[in-house]
């Protein structure tokens, strides 16, 4: 579906009388809209979910928010790319809450692996756009964020963060740095690990589902 900014799927809140809260799904490189999509029957029905499809084609279905380069010694992200699709995510927000029933207040992020990355960068440059983020398997990359995005007001923020304790596609050294950048910026946030690779445990999805219930409670 789409005549907005970037293809997505959607599955709207149980109660269509009044605005619901959004949660924005995110997905990983070379993966697409179908693939968080899959769990999203299983989340809490009081939220309005849309998947949506990174922009950048990836042979021979996937799709990425920005290319990734390899080099002999080291990974190389094209901040480029991630910058435009950082700002194409926030407008897709905005033409959401055109469309739909979604309230402008309560607009949540989840992302995993690229899209986690992505989702840091647009609570973190853009924090009066969002309210909640879970993020999975990710890290935050500063280069991807705006300029004077510390002086901003991050305090309404709050980010559940887990990542698998033996990744090995992102190494949790680099995920567990974002706690203590977060709490710099006066950030609410949570950091878990578990025994998995590069995905999401059982364990992992029921509890950021009960944190996502829990925020339902705060509203």
């Amino acid at each position: 579906m789409s005549n907005l900014s970037l293809q997505y799927i959607t599955r709207p809140a149980k109660d269509t009388t009044k605005k619901a809260p959004l949660l924005l799904l995110l997905h990983g490189y070379g993966s697409n809209e179908e693939d968080l999509f899959s769990f999203a029957s299983e989340l809490p029905e009081e939220y309005f979910i849309v998947s949506a499809r990174a922009p950048y084609n990836l042979e021979p279905t996937g799709y990425s928010w920005y290319d990734i380069y390899f080099t002999e010694t080291e990974k190389v992200s094209n901040t480029k790319e991630a910058i435009i699709s950082r700002d194409t995510i926030v407008k897709f927000i905005d033409e959401l809450i055109a469309t739909y029933p979604i309230d402008a207040k309560n607009v949540n992020l989840l992302g995993f692996s690229q899209g986690t990355i992505l989702s840091y960068a647009v609570a973190l440059s853009y924090p009066e756009k969002i309210k909640n983020i879970v993020a999975l398997s990710g890290y935050i990359n500063e280069d991807m964020l705006i300029e004077g995005f510390e002086k901003k007001d991050h305090s309404h923020l709050d980010f559940y963060i887990s990542h698998g304790s033996v990744d090995q596609v992102i190494p949790n050294f680099l995920a567990n740095k974002a706690p203590e950048f977060l709490s710099k910026l006066e950030i609410k946030n949570s950091y878990r690990e578990f025994p998995v690779g590069h995905g999401v445990a059982p364990q992992n999805f029921e509890e950021f589902k009960q944190w996502l219930i829990e925020k339902l409670k705060a509203i």
